[in-house]
């Protein structure tokens, strides 16, 4: 479900989100004093799992004592130079990595730091690195798909640990089938977006085995995308 505001120029108001099951929010939004308003009462008001990405990565940047009204589980998906607004600088990326599990532990998220190899985090402090994806995906809008199939993923009742492992690999695994295609240079979002079906089905005809919290995990799209194992 899409909520359009009632303002043309920027977002101001927030649905009835006794509507939503899972919900995100950024992509796009802009930084106007009316949006970063409503950013504030959703992450106040929010009781289902919430994933930011951009925009709102951004405004809690801008407003650091905000992150303390994130929910318990909250998914943030920045790229680098975003997770440097909210976190600060780096000298290399042992110090980074443990910015980013310092961040997860302390306001209780889970992060997905995209990039080569894209990095997640989880309150627990555990790390798992991402195989798949390639350097024509650092395209504006190839983080917006990703946002939303880990939203997909949650909706359809994966835990966060699950969605963020599994939406990571099914994204990149589509970015690399669609720059098979068109190359690193000449793919689009648009390209990587069209082969998502097309992953998903090479998923569905092997086992990828995953590490999650609660275990290992295999994909298996044709049993119900998650089989664990204790």
């Amino acid at each position: 479900m899409f909520h359009a505001s009632s303002n043309d120029t920027c977002i101001t108001d927030l649905p009835d989100l006794e509507t939503y099951e899972v919900i995100a929010a950024g992509c796009g939004i802009g930084k106007s004093a009316a949006t970063q308003s409503m950013l504030k009462l959703l992450i106040q008001q929010c009781k289902v799992p919430l994933l930011l990405d951009a925009d709102a990565i951004n405004i809690l940047a801008d407003n650091k004592t905000w992150l303390s009204f994130l929910p318990s589980g909250s998914i943030l998906t920045p790229h680098p130079k975003e997770f440097e607004r909210l976190c600060g600088k780096w000298s290399n990326s042992f110090e980074r990595m443990k910015m980013q599990k310092d961040f997860s532990i302390k306001y209780n998220c889970f992060v997905l730091l995209k990039g080569a190899y894209t990095c997640i985090t989880t309150p627990l402090g555990n790390y798992y690195f991402n195989p798949t994806g390639n350097p024509g995906m650092a395209k504006g809008g190839s983080g917006d798909a990703l946002t939303g199939v880990i939203l997909a993923l949650l909706a359809q009742g994966l835990n966060q640990t699950e969605a963020c492992i599994a939406g990571a690999y099914i994204h990149g695994l589509a970015g690399d089938l669609a720059a098979e295609k068109f190359g690193h240079r000449g793919m689009l979002p648009e390209d990587l977006i069209d082969e998502l079906g097309n992953a998903i089905k090479l998923i569905e005809s092997m086992h990828v085995a995953q590490v999650s919290d609660k275990g290992t995990s295999t994909l298996n799209l044709s049993t119900g995308w998650i089989e664990k194992k204790m």
